[in-house]
């Protein structure tokens, strides 16, 4: 990820040693970095009594950190667990750290993951209720792999009901998801622990900032929320009642200046209470087709070729040298082909030979008056 600084094997540490601390969230991360001036490495220099009453922290953390003799010790031991769980870990930066969480105004210090990362492409978080009224979860399936047959990732939360159903619409449409958990990898309910090995198979990933032997809770899923709608270029709420907590996905995809849609349902359901209200408010886009979602994420499947399958790494996607410098030469915001000359060192022949074999690749998507955008 090209502009976002890697951290060294001593940040790293520190950075685990922190995020162990069962209680200590981004606000508390981040705080103790403003303490010690952005030097996270201070931790593993002094004993936690050194510096933690200088903080606003909760009882909770306190009295962990009142344990605590050596901060090392605690990532230390999240690394190893790690290695026995075949758990990945991923910091912002590194390739298996969803780029656009990057860009969120609360970021996870840290991920932890079982999957493979891939090339990039555009996704879209879809969300919903857990126990939506009869016949609607074949509907989520259905939608879901229409959209995913047009090159999109699919993103949710892994949770009964709707979300695991977009989850399998993507697999049936053998295209990428990837699931955000509100709890530890090791703290799966039986539904997500059925529905891993699924989506690993299908070259999808499995998410979460929660460290070992954190279980899911009313605190953790609004936190898990952030994450479903950071990760994604654009939303849609499937399915959501009044009191939905798919809502509070929207809330977080309004904040975050997420593109936000919504599936209309009949006036009278409460179970689409949620979704129409977020389209009466203006808050919404309406959503009724796959084509509602693909515009959107800014993709035109029609015209375009789908991205490469779940599980392909950039590295590995055989481009040549000069696809390879046009697409380092892009970002998230359009270039206009002029643009592009001057930044890559390209001749206009070899440059517009280079974007569309990133155009066929579905790396690279042309918007109107040839300006060019990475998926």
């Amino acid at each position: 990820m090209r502009g976002q600084k890697l951290l060294n094997e001593r940040e790293r540490l520190a950075t685990l040693s922190l995020w162990a601390v069962p209680g200590l969230g981004p606000k508390a991360f981040a705080a103790v970095l403003d303490l010690f001036r952005g030097d996270v490495t201070a931790v593993l220099d002094l004993a936690p009594g050194e510096w933690a009453g200088a903080l606003n922290l909760t009882a909770t953390v306190r009295e962990m950190l009142g344990r605590v003799e050596k901060m090392s010790d605690l990532g230390l031991c999240v690394i190893e667990r790690a290695r026995r769980a075949d758990v990945g870990i991923a910091f912002p930066g590194e390739e298996a750290f969803p780029s656009n969480l990057c860009r969120i105004s609360d970021p996870p210090p840290v991920l932890f993951f079982r999957g493979t990362p891939s090339a990039p492409r555009r996704r879209l978080a879809m969300v919903g209720s857990r126990h939506p009224d009869q016949g609607f979860e074949q509907i989520a399936r259905r939608f879901a792999r229409e959209v995913a047959e047009g090159g999109v990732g699919i993103i949710s939360g892994a949770a009964i009901g709707v979300d695991s159903e977009c989850h399998l619409g993507a697999l049936e449409a053998k295209a990428e998801t990837w699931a955000f958990v509100g709890s530890a990898l090791d703290e799966l309910d039986p539904p997500q622990a059925r529905l891993l090995p699924r989506i690993l198979a299908g070259g999808g990933m499995f998410y979460s900032e929660f460290p070992f032997g954190v279980r899911a809770s009313a605190n953790t899923f609004p936190r898990r929320n952030r994450l479903i709608s950071g990760a994604a270029d654009a939303v849609l709420v499937l399915r959501a009642a009044r009191h939905s907590g798919a809502l509070h996905t929207a809330q977080a995809a309004i904040n975050q200046g997420r593109p936000l849609l919504a599936l209309p349902g009949e006036a009278g359901n409460e179970a689409a209470h949620g979704c129409n209200g977020l389209i009466r408010s203006g808050n919404a886009r309406l959503c009724l087709t796959k084509q509602d979602a693909w515009a959107a994420l800014g993709v035109s499947p029609a015209v375009s070729v789908k991205p490469q399958a779940p599980g392909v790494r950039l590295s590995d996607a055989c481009l040549s040298a000069n696809a390879l410098t046009a697409y380092h030469a892009l970002g998230r915001a359009p270039k206009s082909f002029e643009e592009m000359l001057s930044s890559c060192e390209l001749a206009p022949a070899p440059l517009i030979s280079a974007l569309c074999e990133l155009e066929l690749m579905g790396l690279v998507v042309q918007h109107p008056g040839k300006r060019y955008e990475k998926v």
